[in-house]
């Protein structure tokens, strides 16, 4: 074949092949034009609802898995995590009742047929025939919303309402409400109807600190849930709803009128016959009074450590505490006699291992449950200079030490004694006893703030303490219980001392464990001396008003301008702290300190506690021993004038008129 005609094939009517239009191109496609630039053609947006679609169904499902793993299908039948507490005292007697009671769960197929019907017909009639929501519930309460400008109704099914109790919150938001469908589709598919309703029943809320039937049906009507009667079902159903505006204990008229719409309600879906609800009587709450009280001082504070030292169970827990209830009664005495016109006062009394047999927080629980002695951060004035002499016996400074008793100014600071007198150079027993401001800031001067705060620490002092001058005068706020427990350290010779309410201390892990290791007083360089220096304040010193017939040691305190007085001290097997101030904080005035009121309060309440108690406290060190008495003074002596007389040559006179004054009575 010839180059022309091999050739010829690619040529049609004269054209190259490859210049000739396309056959297949549609007809309407333009003509290419070479001299124009080549723009392709935008491509469709793609529509992106698809995927919003399918990442909500993505959430849902994982959702769905989450639920399957991990939700608690059990936690309706489950006790509650704060379970009721009946607190006992030391001898077993019940002293006080705290929580809620949860008994155990319910079985609906064990009911009597009526007591579950009245809750389907008041709380959601549809519940048979719904899967976990009802339209038409939750248009009715959409509607009701609008109306109102707010969240007013829930439309919830009892499916919803375990849901909600079981795994959410009650806020009552739309988001809440969505996640509670969601959960509510979720315990349909997994449980039938007669486990959600007795899941239901088992956890719902009625009232007086009451969860669920059983307990329920106890409290209002002293019989089990099995044997509830047809009025007794319908006020039980009734009171669902708002329980502690429904609850028959407090609402009785309220409570049957609820009741009444519950009967009809049963009639409307066939429970019972029309004539049967308009003639059944309406039950009333079987009343049971307890003598036992819901709050004290004591139970306010042991209650958190009950708590967490029991697992939870149906019922009522019964925790054995600390509590004395003789001392306790003769503490509320003390307190209650206190006299202190306008002001308040409180007391502690614990064992030196520091079991807690006795607290008053207050003058009244029922008008002010504050408590005084746990609660409040008071200054402890010079009840606090046992820290500093502590520090100063460790420092190799003895009871027979000398210090001067003169004025001292630190930074412009200058402080001064209570009485107005310096005595010049005196041991550190009386500086001790006289309580010398002077003195024992010169003390912690010379011994070093950081030794008084170390000793603070040791004997389990745990609030912040400023590193300033004053702190030796006891300016830093503490709780009255603190400091009573820094004293029990020294009563038993022991540090540190953990204030209780139950009976075995509750062991401490890591840190914890670490920072409170126990320790000892040096017997022979800190404890014996410091014994000393306590007997000396309380039988010669500022607290001799409560010096009792037994080995007696304490410290009295007071802070600037008289706003708090403290007299703490130990005798027997008792550690005892005697408070009193005002809540506003104002001066109680100068006839107040820590030697007057505390001390005497202290020493009415030792004095019949010692009787009843008697128990011999720990064994105090060979080295201690406890100095002669001082002879009673007579009672003609001890009218003698309060002021001291070495503080004015001015009153001389007045007073050689009042002796022979008291002479010219006593002769007549």
């Amino acid at each position: 074949m010839s180059v022309a005609e091999r050739d010829g094939i690619w040529i049609r009517g004269g054209q190259p092949v490859e210049e000739l239009a396309d056959p297949f191109a549609p007809e309407f496609a333009p003509a290419y034009d070479q001299d124009q630039p080549f723009e392709l053609e935008p491509k469709p947006k793609r529509r992106r609802w698809p995927l919003v679609l399918y990442a909500i169904a993505g959430v849902i499902a994982l959702l769905l898995v989450w639920l399957v793993i991990t939700a608690p299908l059990s936690r309706a039948m489950e006790p509650l995590d704060n379970p009721a507490l009946l607190l006992l005292s030391e001898d077993g007697r019940p002293i006080a009742r705290r929580g809620a009671i949860k008994e155990a769960p319910v079985d609906v197929t064990r009911l009597n047929r009526l007591t579950p019907a009245a809750f389907v017909a008041i709380e959601d009639r549809r519940f048979y025939r719904h899967w976990g929501i009802d339209p038409r519930g939750i248009g009715r309460a959409m509607m009701a919303n609008v109306r109102g400008g707010g969240v007013r109704q829930g439309g919830s099914t009892i499916t919803q309402q375990l849901a909600k109790s079981s795994f959410l919150s009650s806020d009552r938001t739309y988001k809440r409400k969505a996640q509670e469908v969601i959960i509510a589709f979720w315990l349909e598919a997994w449980l039938t109807k007669e486990d959600i309703l007795s899941r239901y029943l088992s956890s719902v809320y009625f009232g007086d600190g009451v969860y669920g039937l059983r307990a329920a049906s106890k409290h209002y009507f002293q019989r089990e849930p099995e044997d509830l009667t047809l009025g007794q079902s319908a006020m039980l159903a009734a009171v669902v709803q708002a329980p502690s505006r429904l609850a028959p204990t407090r609402n009785l008229k309220l409570a049957q009128k609820r009741s009444r719409l519950v009967l009809r309600a049963m009639a409307d879906t066939g429970a019972i016959s029309r004539t049967r609800a308009a003639a059944q009587q309406l039950p009333r709450p079987v009343r049971t009074v307890s003598k036992v009280p819901t709050g004290t001082y004591f139970a306010d504070w042991v209650a958190p450590s009950a708590q967490r030292a029991f697992e939870s169970g149906f019922g009522e827990v019964r925790v054995r505490t600390t509590l004395d209830r003789d001392l306790q009664r003769l503490a509320i005495r003390a307190i209650t006699q206190a006299p202190v016109a306008g002001g308040q006062a409180a007391l502690v009394a614990m064992r030196p291992d520091g079991r807690v047999v006795a607290m008053v927080g207050g003058k009244s629980y029922k008008t002010s449950p504050f408590n005084r002695a746990t609660q409040a951060r008071r200054q402890p004035g010079s009840a606090f200079k046992l820290f500093v002499y502590l520090a100063a016996l460790r420092a190799g400074w003895t009871p027979n030490s000398m210090i001067e008793d003169e004025p001292i100014t630190i930074n412009g600071w200058t402080p001064v004694n209570n009485d107005g007198v310096y005595r010049g150079r005196i041991t550190l027993r009386e500086a001790f006893q006289r309580s010398s401001n002077a003195a024992t800031v010169r003390l912690s001067e010379t011994v070093g703030r950081d030794n008084v705060i170390r000793a603070a620490r040791d004997l389990g002092i745990t609030t912040p303490l400023p590193n300033t001058p004053s702190l030796a005068l006891g300016t830093a706020g503490m709780s009255l219980l603190e400091l009573t427990s820094a004293y029990a350290a020294v009563a038993s010779g022991n540090f540190p001392v953990r204030a209780r309410g139950l009976p075995k201390p509750q062991a401490d892990e890591g840190l914890a464990a670490f920072f409170r290791r126990k320790g000892a007083l040096e017997r022979r360089r800190d404890w014996a001396p410091m014994l000393d220096l306590l007997y000396a304040a309380t039988n010669s010193g500022t607290g001799r008003r409560a010096a009792l017939a037994v080995p007696t040691f304490g410290k009295t305190g007071t802070t600037q301008e008289n706003r708090d007085a403290v007299f703490i001290g130990f005798a027997g097997d008792l550690v005892v702290a005697v408070w009193v101030g005002r809540d506003d904080n104002t001066s109680l005035g100068k006839k107040i300190s820590g030697g007057t009121v505390p001390a005497q309060v202290w020493r009415n309440f030792m004095t019949s506690a010692l009787a009843v108690d008697g128990r011999h406290g720990p064994l105090l060190p060979a080295e201690f021993r406890v100095p002669e008495r001082p002879e009673l003074p007579s009672r003609r002596e001890r009218r003698e004038s309060p002021l001291p007389p070495e503080w004015s040559e001015r009153t001389q006179q007045v007073r050689e008129i009042a002796e022979v004054l008291e002479e010219w009575i006593g002769e007549l």
